[in-house]
């Protein structure tokens, strides 16, 4: 397979799997901004730019963090390359110059989500309604999804697909349970951290499974137990690199032993990793290695297959 067109396919799952993390992650900080007796609203309002990195570009686009502001900066604004415009516009972009190597329903379900986000666009989020958009963005990248898992031949052009959900799904799934661990108290007993955790669980999709897991009251050390070590949830760090390291052999030709190599070196620190472990080192600090660990796997996979030669 051509490196631009591996690219073209990487970034387009990669886009879709972004723009439905950063719904999910707004969905996260609208309600916790709505709750009366929170600690501190503003806290909340501003962690997608803390989650995301996106700060500066924030400040020097919109100025004062308020609720409205941020919502357009994720959702609508073109001068956001994060923003879900952006990455849904960029993700037609991509299945367009690959119109070729993926299914009629695969580029139906991307084309139809390009034009209902102009419509939308129209209206602006208030006007479609905040939940209800970013209930449509989720279910858009599900579409997207299944249209993908159901419709696809178990091809290279498969494997470059789910490469990129599953990188993108890894450093959001860490970057989110970082800032809320730093933004909540350790020990999770009050009802404002009861609500943080509650919600965390909610926007990666795990609050069933943790019920189902675990009996206790939720805390702090068994929701990073579950996103970090459990191989049942879809979004926990584990589940993610285990999915790399059976898509990166699959790959035809011997090109790519570098990412192999430090794909299953990550996955060995999770697969015999322990909360134990993770509590010792600290939960901020075992998540930032992570995070410069899943970040030198993304890179060296775009120099060993997507770019060039």
């Amino acid at each position: 397979m051509l490196s631009r067109t591996a690219s073209d396919l990487y970034w387009l799952s990669r886009y879709f799997e972004r723009a439905e993390n950063t719904a999910r992650m707004l969905d996260v900080a609208w309600n916790l901004s709505l709750i009366p007796f929170a600690v501190n609203a503003r806290e909340e309002i501003a962690a997608p730019l803390v989650i995301s990195g996106s700060g500066a570009l924030y400040e020097q686009c919109h100025g004062e963090v308020r609720i409205d502001r941020v919502l357009h900066f994720f959702t609508l604004d073109e001068n956001n390359p994060g923003s879900i415009f952006h990455c849904l516009r960029d993700a037609r972009e991509n299945a367009h110059a690959v119109r070729g190597k993926i299914t009629a329903e695969m580029w139906e379900s991307v084309n139809s989500t390009w034009l209902e986000l102009r419509e939308i666009r129209e209206l602006g989020v208030d006007g479609y309604g905040v939940s209800e958009f970013f209930d449509w963005v989720k279910n858009r990248s599900h579409l997207f999804r299944g249209a993908t898992y159901g419709t696809s031949m178990r091809n290279d052009a498969f494997r470059f697909l789910r490469l990129g959900t599953f990188i993108e799904r890894a450093d959001n799934t860490a970057r989110i349970l970082d800032v809320r661990h730093l933004s909540g108290a350790p020990a999770g007993d009050t009802a404002v951290d009861f609500y943080r955790w509650h919600a965390l669980l909610r926007s990666v999709g795990a609050y069933e499974a943790y019920r189902e897991i675990y009996s206790e009251t939720i805390n702090a050390e068994r929701v990073a137990e579950l996103l970090i070590l459990r191989p049942e949830v879809p979004r926990s760090l584990r589940s993610c690199v285990q999915q790399l390291c059976e898509l990166l052999p699959a790959i035809e030709g011997d090109a790519g032993q570098t990412s192999k190599r430090l794909a299953a070196v990550q996955f060995a620190r999770l697969q015999y990793g322990d909360l134990g472990h993770i509590v010792d080192t600290g939960l901020h600090e075992y998540l930032t290695d992570f995070l410069r660990r899943i970040n030198e796997l993304a890179d060296t996979i775009r120099e060993e297959y997507l770019e060039v030669v």
